[in-house]
């Protein structure tokens, strides 16, 4: 995924750029980057590795050479950034969040035309330079930003710095969020609106799909208007967002609260206590407890004073291990129990059934499982979440193409909560992670939850609908 933060200030915006860019940071876990422009004409930019540790602990040695009145920030789960270049339409720097899924040919494209890239990611093009030389294609950054929007497919939400100030430009189908803040005396842009409190900003404005919006210090303007097609991603929601962040002026904990709730006040099982997997699956476990009627307890707590942020080593055995390592169970609460777990999501389903094995082995009597969203039967088309996985990594479709032979055939069968072909898989995933009983809310459950048109919400990974270039 990512994070993006932007702020324009008549004082030296380091502070707000500094905190407000680290309060993204549960979004990424590779890079994080910040520029700014300078007092004396000249862009500062810092780009760090987080994979082993926190933004600010990595950031605050270079705070110093960041003395402008204007700055972007990046959390990004892919390339480095910010970028910075020097170009006929003047120096700016540029931080994405996205994927682009035509890279290889827009990369052709433009090596065949002349052009160069110079910051390769891991031996490969890095799409927030190969974005910057799409704008650079126009003879306006207006031009330019409407250039890169129509040739590139999948999605990508940029915060662009000016020599005149920032320009925020949303995804063409809305995927990922852009909100503008407000205080006395400066302006921000965020992808999430938890950044603005504690740093004093006020939500001002939502960026509608496609829209781009100048900001300067005498206010922002927009200047291309949204497009009338929204495909915000559903799991924003769902995993993704904090807590107290709102897109679209939807509240996340309202949302998984509604999404407990829903699942809870339906569940015919009995159940003596609502847990969560933590920290994703909180807020819906407590909205379980309150639709079920049960108590709300932690039975399970996450060790946070040494494993406070994701980290995510490559090697697979090493992630299951520190997954289960950053977990403690509490054993007065498991003992002779009746469980429900929530969790956001069911991928892989490794972690979640090596959880329920320790748990039983704590002393729970029962372990039920409940998810906050349908069953994920398809990898993400247009956002880094399940970028790197092929299908056969999801539990749903090593099933199928057990059950089928192919495991993309009648994938819509398996999609829809009133087929037998989807309640045999969910019996199969509550066998294969050795469950009391598994349940999953539906899709119609999850877009009520939202509170937006389903046209509006991607739900591709549930269903498969919602692609569009």
């Amino acid at each position: 995924m990512g994070g993006l933060f932007g702020v324009i200030s008549r004082q030296k915006c380091i502070t707000d750029l500094f905190y407000g860019t680290d309060y993204h940071s549960h979004l990424g876990t590779r890079r994080g980057g910040l520029a700014t422009l300078n007092i004396n004409g000249n862009f500062a930019r810092s780009i760090h590795n987080l994979e082993n540790t926190h933004f600010r602990a990595k950031f605050e040695d270079d705070l110093k050479k960041f003395d402008g009145l204007s700055g972007i920030g990046v959390i990004s789960d892919t390339d480095p950034q910010p970028i910075i270049l020097n170009s006929h339409l003047g120096k700016f720097a540029i931080v994405t969040v996205g994927k682009i899924n035509n890279m290889a040919e827009l990369e052709k494209e433009l090596l065949s035309g002349g052009r160069n890239f110079t910051e390769l990611s891991s031996g490969s093009t890095n799409p927030t330079e190969l974005t910057a030389l799409l704008i650079t294609e126009g003879k306006s950054f207006e031009e330019g930003i409407a250039i890169a929007n129509k040739r590139i497919e999948g999605s990508c939400t940029f915060l662009l710095l000016t020599e005149s100030g920032i320009i925020a430009a949303r995804d063409k189908f809305g995927r990922t969020p852009l909100i503008i803040g407000k205080k006395e005396g400066s302006l921000s842009v965020a992808s999430e609106t938890c950044c603005f409190s504690n740093l004093g900003y006020e939500d001002e404005y939502y960026l509608g799909p496609g829209e781009v919006v100048r900001i300067s210090h005498d206010g922002y303007e927009q200047i291309i208007k949204p497009g009338k097609r929204l495909q915000i991603c559903s799991f924003l929601w769902i995993y993704y967002g904090y807590p107290t962040s709102s897109y679209e002026k939807i509240n996340v904990d309202d949302v998984r609260f509604s999404l407990g709730y829903s699942l809870g006040e339906t569940d015919d099982t009995e159940l003596d206590v609502s847990s969560a997997i933590p920290d994703s699956g909180t807020c819906m476990a407590i909205g379980f407890a309150a639709g079920k009627k049960i108590p709300y307890r932690n039975a399970i707590v996450k060790y946070t004073p040494t494993w406070p942020r994701s980290f995510m080593p490559s090697d697979q055995s090493i992630r299951d291990l520190v997954a289960r390592m950053k977990l403690i169970p509490n054993k007065s609460l498991l003992r002779e129990k009746r469980i429900a777990f929530c969790d956001d999501s069911i991928v892989r389903g490794t972690q979640l059934k090596d959880n329920a094995q320790t748990l039983i082995g704590f002393g729970a009597k029962e372990i039920h499982i409940r998810i906050s969203c349908p069953p994920l039967v398809f990898p993400c088309e247009f956002l880094n979440f399940s970028a790197s996985r092929s299908p056969l990594e999801l539990i749903t479709r090593r099933y199928i193409l057990q059950k089928e032979g192919s495991h993309n055939k009648n994938t819509e069968k398996y999609s829809d909560p009133s087929t037998k072909e989807y309640q045999e898989m969910v019996t199969f995933i509550k066998n294969e992670l050795g469950l009391s009983s598994l349940r999953f809310n539906t899709i119609d459950t999850l877009v009520k939850s939202i509170g937006l048109p389903k046209e509006s919400v991607c739900t591709h990974c549930f269903d498969g609908s919602g692609y569009c270039k």
